[in-house]
């Protein structure tokens, strides 16, 4: 190069060119060299190695040379610029269908190293139009594949801890393995309570003695006795509805028919209300199966290890004895139907309303009260050491955030639906991915995380232990939980309950993927100008991705493809959950379903990790916001006006509202100022896009004592609902305080800039 300037010196007759540089001497030497040009002539000097000044003349005879020389830099400066433009326009290689293996490059296999391993970002030119890859996923996730998956996870036994339960485990890491996903295990040790073979479960009422098989664990052991009380489904109207019919249930046993709310909820209640135990049974009214049927359950009042609340279950032996506040002090037992209605048929007592009564033969439903039962729980606790399955799709661009879909593979039996669909959907979405990433040039922006849970059936039990264990290093990583559990519990209906940030995304996910009935989309298929009210339901408190939601603060999303007019999947927690009759709620479609479960699931990670910015939309939690402060004026005013409290006003609560609105709004004006092109600018709004969940969590309530700590969608004291309810005045003086700066705390944190802050309160 040195020469090439000297040539195009000579060239140009240039005064102002000159050259620093060192030149080798015959002696071996290196000595600086100075050249200045003027017309060709000048004075050289040289410089000694002592540092004297010596100047001499460049050779002559470099003159024909240097025409060579910058002939062929010529030539190269064409070559290097023909090479940069056509790989800069050169655009990325789309194979709509896949099949042989080839030769993986560099590009075919970054996807896919370990986590430690950093992630070179992709230009923009790299990532693929939406329409393509929402086309490849829905071709490589088929009826057909699905066949052979849910054949293979068909396990009958897998009880969590099992040595069926590790096979899956096993079953399901060699899968990530080979599909090169660096999986790693996540153990714990984890109280799990089971029947005691030696000493069963008992019922007695006069001559009739009753064991039953099905139990529920985390129940309160020992034997009581009182006056036998039917109560309905036991929710809190219903107890109430009791006692208006003079009937005591102070240290009455009460016999409830399962249904409506969760077994946990049921025995809360009754024990609220003074109850020594509590039985549940199907009705033939909502359990359309024989009535010697046995259930099985969990009545733990939250979710994870009950005896390690709110920190994981990594190792006993370093954590105090304690237990969570929301296990039972009452034993509760399940009966099959028989045994309830032969209980029915002697409780006597008053006649119970019309929306009491069941569809159990020759039964009168009356409430009781008069005559004493018996019941006997021997329930014993075992450690068990449970495995969760994880692997991971690295994201190309920041791949320190990413998008976890879960999916549990316990059950109490067969658990065809609640375990076997699910571990299929994560499995067969994995491979998809995989295959996009290597064989499809697809470059995910973000992270996937696939996660296959146990001990699900206690409760999430592994899924929350992971959280607790973790809760410091995802808390700010995971934008999303997607629940795979449940996706197909029949064919004909849709429903899902979803944190407010994602029902923009799945009302787009709803318009995209085909109704599974062969015409039209699943949007069409739930009545489109209606599809809230038809779809969305509240999130149960057991539902798998509760803990992500109300305890983590991770927007979360469950699914069900359901049987028409079907409020749930009567099989669940039976033994009858099984192929044959899941194969009979779907009309024998259960491939097919699964395939569009897959791709429901599927299409939603993939507009989470495709797009520049998160597909959260913070407006929609303002009617919720709305809703439920406009109770709390109406109770505060209701009370003041009463005289029963004085100096409180709901308007700062309000006003901290308008504060969560305009920050929100202020998210919204600057995704449509922002240049979607300019990746920090992406990355600054999608970090304000992830801090409001989480900062809807309560920072004034603790996590062993109050886990669910969201302040619209947890369960307590602290949540706004619960204020608007509130019988203590006091403590609706205190909560209303507290709410009202955790929602204004959370405007600020969305609002991003601490200069920005509109805090009017």
């Amino acid at each position: 190069m040195d020469r090439m300037r000297s040539a195009f010196n000579s060239m140009m007759k240039s005064e102002r060119y000159s050259r620093f540089t060192l030149q080798p001497a015959e002696d071996g030497e290196q000595h600086a060299e100075i050249k200045l040009s003027d017309d060709g002539a000048g004075d050289a000097a040289e410089l000694e190695a002592g540092g004297s000044p010596s100047f001499r003349p460049a050779p002559l005879r470099q003159n024909r040379r240097s025409v060579v020389y910058l002939a062929l830099g010529t030539l190269l400066i064409f070559v290097i610029g023909y090479l940069v433009g056509y790989v800069s326009h050169r655009k990325p290689r789309v194979s709509l269908v896949s099949c042989g293996a080839g030769t993986q490059g560099a590009e075919g296999t970054e996807g896919t190293e370990t986590p430690v391993a950093p992630v070179a970002p992709v230009p923009e030119e790299f990532h693929m139009d939406w329409k393509d890859i929402s086309q490849i996923l829905k071709q490589k996730l088929t009826s057909q594949a699905f066949e052979l998956a849910l054949r293979d996870f068909d396990r009958p036994g897998r009880s969590a801890g099992s040595d069926e339960d590790m096979n899956i485990a096993n079953a399901v890491f060699e899968n990530f393995k080979k599909l090169e996903m660096s999986p790693w295990t996540d153990i714990h040790y984890v109280q799990l309570q089971t029947p005691d073979s030696q000493h069963p479960n008992r019922v007695q009422f006069g001559s009739d003695v009753f064991e039953p098989s099905g139990f529920l664990a985390y129940s309160a052991t020992g034997t009581v006795q009182g006056r036998l009380v039917y109560a309905n489904y036991g929710r809190r109207e219903d107890l109430e509805a009791v006692q208006k019919k003079s009937v005591e249930l102070k240290g009455s046993v009460v016999l409830l028919r399962a249904g409506k709310i969760s077994f946990a909820e049921q025995v809360d209640n009754a024990a609220s209300k003074g109850a020594s135990a509590v039985l549940i049974y199907p009705d033939y009214e909502n359990y359309k199966y024989r009535t010697n049927t046995q259930l099985y359950g969990h009545v733990h009042l939250g979710s994870g290890d009950p005896y390690t609340p709110g920190f994981p279950s990594f190792n006993h032996t370093q954590f105090p004895p304690t237990q969570s506040c929301g296990l039972p002090k009452i034993p509760a037992q399940t009966i099959t139907g028989n045994m309830a209605a032969a209980l029915l048929q002697k409780i006597g007592g008053p006649e119970s309303d019309s929306s009491f009564k069941g569809k159990l033969n020759e039964v009168s439903y009356n409430l009781g009260g008069g005559k004493n039962v018996t019941v006997e729980v021997n329930n014993v606790l075992v450690s068990r050491e449970i495995h969760n399955v994880f692997g991971v799709i690295k994201g190309f661009n920041d791949p320190d955030r990413y998008i976890v879909l879960g999916a549990q593979r316990d059950s109490w039996g067969d658990g065809y639906a609640k375990a076997t669909v699910g571990t299929a959907i994560l499995t067969e979405l994995a491979k998809a991915f995989h295959e996009m990433v290597e064989k499809d040039d697809f470059r995910p922006r973000r992270s996937i995380v696939f996660a296959s849970w146990t001990a699900g059936e206690y409760g999430s039990v592994g899924a929350t232990e992971w959280l607790e264990g973790y809760m410091s290093s995802i808390d700010k990583k995971v934008f999303t939980y997607i629940n795979l559990d449940g996706a197909i519990l029949g064919r004909g209906s849709f429903v899902a309950s979803a944190s407010p940030l994602l029902y923009s995304l799945l009302e787009r996910t709803m318009k995209e993927v085909k109704s599974p009935l062969g015409s039209g989309t699943v949007y069409d298929m739930v009545g489109n100008k209606k599809w809230e009210a038809n779809v969305l339901r509240p999130m149960a408190m057991d539902d798998p991705a509760y803990p992500f939601l109300a305890f983590s603060g991770i927007p979360s999303v469950s699914f069900h493809f359901i049987s028409p007019n079907s409020e749930s999947y009567t099989y669940y927690g039976t033994g009858l959950d099984t192929m044959d009759h899941l194969n009979y709620q779907t009309n024998h479609h259960t491939s097919e379903m699964t395939a569009v479960a897959a791709q429901f699931a599927g299409q939603m990670a993939l507009r989470l990790v495709h797009d520049h910015l998160l597909a959260l939309d913070t407006s929609r939690y303002g009617s919720l916001l709305t809703d439920v402060i406009r109770r709390i004026y109406k109770r505060v005013t209701q009370l003041t006006g009463s005289g029963q409290l004085k100096d409180v006003s709901p308007n700062w609560l309000n006003l901290a509202r308008g504060s969560f609105q305009r920050a929100a709004d202020g998210i919204n004006n600057a995704i449509i100022n922002t240049d979607l092109n300019d990746k920090e600018a992406c990355r600054i709004l999608n970090d304000r896009l992830m801090t409001v969940e989480h900062c809807l969590l309560s920072p004034y309530v603790s996590p062993v004592e109050t886990p669910f700590r969201h302040l619209l969608l947890g369960r307590g004291s602290h949540t706004l609902a619960s204020i608007a309810d509130s019988t203590d005045m006091e403590q609706l003086r205190v909560q209303l305080a507290l709410a009202t700066w955790n929602l204004q705390g959370c405007a600020n944190a969305m609002t991003g800039d601490v200069w920005d802050i509109d805090n009017e309160i």
